[in-house]
């Protein structure tokens, strides 16, 4: 904003206040992450077992997507994602690997992506039974 420019009845007019998100790109044109599914089930297993499914998804947007950080929802589920960008059109995977081991019954764990689409973060979801052999 202009620091000298005045509204027309004289007052000097102040920039507006940012909001929280962040600015939209200069071009208006964003990544899209489309995923042909954000949430897996793998059912029963048993406790010990070690599990991965790979998420699988393509840039719909105008933009380069950018994945900044896939953090899990704790230690026993382990994501990992593309480094480098996206192109509109492309595809990418994001696997995601689980150990059951010390954990038992229902269990939903989630994944966050942090990356550079308008929302600037998506959620995909895996979940289990496990079963304690006696």
């Amino acid at each position: 904003a202009d620091p000298n420019a005045v509204n027309p009845d004289g007052t000097v007019a102040l920039p507006k206040a940012e909001t929280e998100k962040p600015a939209p790109p200069a071009d208006g044109k964003y990544p899209v992450m489309t995923f042909e599914e954000t949430e897996y089930d793998f059912g029963d297993i048993k406790q010990g077992d070690k599990v991965e499914h790979t998420f699988k998804f393509k840039n719909t947007g105008e933009a380069d997507l950018l994945i900044s950080s896939a953090r899990a929802s704790c230690g026993c589920t382990v994501p990992e994602y593309p480094k480098t960008a996206i192109k509109p059109g492309k595809t990418g995977d994001i696997r995601v690997k689980f150990n059951s081991e010390g954990k038992r019954g229902q269990t939903l764990k989630t994944v966050t992506i942090s990356c550079n689409t308008a929302t600037g973060s998506e959620i995909l979801k895996i979940k289990t039974n496990i079963k304690v052999s006696e």
